[in-house]
């Protein structure tokens, strides 16, 4: 309505500024806000008033002569001058009733598909492996879900990607410890608690030294493509994701199994990612390690900011593996757009990894990478939640008291 409204107004004045004493300038400041007392309309302007010193006239007249000059519209039943030169809009109930019921009959309640649909995808959730999602998980997760609906609904051909925390040095732990407890039990195990599992697991890998060599040696077996031990982390991965699709359902999200893109996903495309941006000069070996310094970002000594792509032990960082991530999508999936929904702590990561990626060619001005950041969520000590060290709050607890409540 105010939109509609203010090109009456626009149209009013264009036809009473005969000399162009009117300007463009002053055209662009037409303001039309919601009144406070329904009894001077349900919408008004001040325009007349902020034209008076440029046209030296009084308010009144000038906002009299645009009523006089508005074309009539089925949206407004009546305008009256209020005050020094207010122009108050009344809306007319029935022409909104009719809009209305024309919404109410159609499918798309009047919202029109989009012509030039993006390829958008949408990376939100993300929950770590044999980790009980926590309730800071539920800001990321239906934030995204209900932005990945408003996109799909404009026509937007949308892909979900849940960036599952499946792959890293902790899995030889997870993978042994499973091992053990399968071992002990005689037969397969239904894992519950999880938050329980990885707390003894990490207990086991500090306390017994023949576990924890075990756990690094299924680590590189695991990174070999043994499939014993990509059978044992399979289980994992599907244990985790079977309990989280039940709070998925809870919560009327949409993701399920076909949107998960883990990790693990990128782990053959590192090797690749590393050699190309040393071929390209963009990464130089330093201690060992492989670095590219970006001189937009600063360390604490005001020196380029180091980011290591490879570890000095060849390991490689959530760097790598979100630049090759990005690498994915724009190649296989061919996003023009890259939404990320995680907290605002992850905004300078972000923009490194997208510096990296524009740099080496990865992304080019037609791939639009965004962060839409939300706040963190703290504990009772003021402090961030971190999920392996156990005593968050579960969002299945979550709900269940909600549900009860």
């Amino acid at each position: 309505m105010k939109q509609i409204i203010e090109k009456l107004i626009r149209e009013s004045i264009s036809s009473i500024n005969k000399d162009n004493s009117i300007t463009p300038e002053l055209l662009s400041n037409i303001r039309v806000d919601r009144t406070k007392d329904r009894a001077h309309g349900d919408f008004a302007s001040n325009i007349a008033m902020m034209l008076a010193k440029p046209l030296k006239k009084n308010p009144r007249q000038i906002a009299q002569d645009i009523i006089d000059n508005i074309p009539s519209d089925p949206h407004i039943s009546k305008i009256e001058i209020a005050g020094p030169g207010f122009i108050n809009f009344f809306a007319n109930k029935a022409s909104i009733a009719d809009a209305l019921e024309e919404m109410n009959n159609d499918a798309r309640l009047g919202v029109k598909k989009i012509s030039n649909p993006d390829t958008i995808v949408v990376d939100y959730s993300a929950p770590n492996v044999a980790k009980e999602m926590a309730v800071h998980h539920i800001r990321s997760t239906v934030i995204g879900d209900a932005v990945v609906r408003v996109l799909e609904f404009l026509g937007n051909n949308v892909i979900r990607a849940n960036h599952i925390g499946d792959w890293g040095t902790q899995f030889g732990m997870l993978i042994a410890y499973l091992e053990k407890k399968e071992n002990e039990s005689g037969a397969g195990m239904d894992l519950s608690d999880f938050e329980a599992f990885y707390r003894e697991a990490k207990e086991c890998y500090d306390t017994d030294e023949e576990f924890a060599v075990k756990a690094r040696s299924y680590v590189v077996q695991l990174q070999g493509g043994d499939e014993y031990c990509r059978k044992m982390w399979k289980k994992l991965v599907t244990m985790t994701m079977v309990q989280n699709q039940k709070l998925y359902d809870r919560l009327d999200v949409t993701l399920s199994d076909k949107d998960i893109m883990g990790e693990s996903l990128y782990n053959d495309m590192l090797p690749g990612v590393v050699e190309d941006l040393l071929n390209k000069g963009i990464a130089q070996e330093d201690q060992g390690a492989i670095v590219v310094y970006l001189p937009q970002f600063k360390n604490k000594e005001g020196k380029p900011l180091g980011n290591i792509v490879r570890k000095n032990d060849g390991g490689y960082l959530y760097t790598t593996t979100d630049i090759a991530c990005i690498k994915y999508r724009v190649e296989k999936l061919k996003a023009t757009r890259i939404l990320y929904f995680t907290d605002s702590r992850q905004q300078q990561h972000l923009e490194t990894v997208w510096a990296i990626c524009e740099k080496a060619g990865y992304t080019n001005s037609k791939v639009s990478l965004e962060h839409c950041p939300f706040g963190m969520m703290l504990g009772k000590d003021g402090k961030p939640f971190k999920t392996r060290s156990g005593g968050t709050v579960k969002l299945r607890d979550v709900l269940d008291e909600a549900e009860a409540g």
